[in-house]
């Protein structure tokens, strides 16, 4: 039964990935039929990371009061409704109004399926859970780009995603049966999930910290692929297509990272698989700055991709392991939160000085906020360390 549900699990996370992408390619063909201008995306991504803020920092109460299984089946299910609406929006308004059930719905699935890993199963199935993330990322855009290249409107790649959506959704309301049996297990083995506020999160030793790292984590990620093609276009002076292809190497590199960690995750431990990640980071960074050609922005964003790859899902994993178990699930929401703050402003902060200073500052700004997450991840493990001595001093 746990093999199945676990299944399931993979299942739910690669329809996790697969709307994140799809705005980016439709809105090229969205835009025009909306009569809106082109920079109206980021209205639409600002609501949508608003409410997934907003689901991640009360998923821990909301999994305490229904279960993983049930808020995990209700989620995806908006997502689903959020996605139909999108379809049928003939409106900017339209789809700003769907944004928000749209991001509700994912914040939650997402801290949902994450605790509940981190919970319940070993390092190497949290790596490749996040790696079957990344294949539903890479196949969203696939599938848009599908119906968009045969002349059918960027309707259609929205209705096929929201079909898939409604399958899974169906799928885990029929088995709710297995959540609810592998969760009475773990409480039958004397883990008791708290539900607890912000202040009361805030106010356990080294969180504030921890929440930090998530915060350095994600900005580091969603910025370096953002502006990976505009830095080598603008600055390396590399064409606009080899660019957009290189691009992608750090999605790639992340992907298969996260592969390759389900491998070594077990033997090595979260704390090692964190450090291996965060030192291959910063030599990519480094390897960026290289004066030889466009060969090491090539390597670089590789490497970056695969030292990104361990990094989040063994920060989530090895929450349960630092906090306690029975307050992992109400700091796991809070520390996804963080992250998506970390993704949603970090980003346009680097427009900003990209527009003001140069853009040539892309490599400084990622290694200056990789550099601040070693220092947060290192010193939030000394000081949880530190009272576990003393508690049983």
């Amino acid at each position: 039964m746990f093999s199945i549900l676990l299944i399931i699990i993979y299942i739910a996370f690669i329809s996790l990935g697969l709307p994140d992408a799809i705005l980016g390619s439709a809105w090229p063909s969205m835009y025009g039929d909306l009569g809106v201008p082109v920079s109206y995306v980021g209205i639409v991504t600002v609501i949508i990371s608003v409410g997934t803020i907003v689901s991640s920092m009360n998923s821990g109460r909301l999994i305490a009061r229904f279960g993983t299984g049930l808020v995990t089946a209700v989620s995806v299910a908006m997502t689903a409704a959020a996605l139909f609406g999108f379809s049928v929006s003939t409106s900017f308004y339209m789809l700003c109004l769907w944004g928000i059930p749209y991001g509700l719905g994912a914040g939650s699935v997402d801290a949902a399926l994450n605790s509940f890993v981190a919970l319940h199963y070993k390092s190497k199935h949290m790596s490749w859970l996040h790696c079957f993330w990344g294949i539903g990322a890479s196949a969203g855009p696939y599938i848009m780009g599908f119906f968009l290249v045969r002349n059918f409107t960027w309707n259609k790649g929205y209705q096929a995603i929201q079909m898939l959506q409604v399958v899974l959704a169906a799928g885990l309301f029929l088995t709710l049966f297995l959540w609810r049996k592998a969760e009475g297990k773990a409480e039958n083995g004397g883990r008791q999930e708290k539900a607890m506020k912000l202040d009361q999160i805030l106010r356990i030793r080294g969180a504030k910290k921890m929440l930090a790292a998530f915060f350095c984590y994600c900005a580091v990620e969603a910025t370096a692929g953002l502006w990976a093609s505009s830095y080598m276009v603008l600055h390396k002076g590399i064409d606009v297509q080899t660019a957009a292809k290189w691009a992608s190497l750090f999605y790639l590199g992340i992907t298969a990272g996260r592969f390759i960690s389900g491998f070594i995750a077990d033997r090595l431990g979260d704390r090692n698989m964190i450090r291996l990640g965060q030192a291959i980071g910063i030599m990519g960074i480094l390897v960026l700055l290289i004066p030889a050609g466009n060969t090491p922005v090539f390597v670089g964003l590789i490497m970056i991709g695969l030292g990104c790859a361990p990094i989040y899902p063994s920060l989530i994993h090895a929450t349960p392991d630092t906090f306690g178990p029975e307050n992992a699930q109400a700091i796991m929401g809070v520390q996804m939160a963080f992250a998506y703050v970390g993704a949603t402003l970090m980003p346009p902060l680097f427009g900003v000085i990209a527009e003001r200073v140069n853009i040539m500052l892309y490599p400084l700004f990622l290694f200056l906020i990789m550099a601040g997450m070693i220092h947060l991840v290192e010193s939030a493990g000394r000081v949880v360390k530190s009272e576990d001595v003393r508690e049983i001093g």
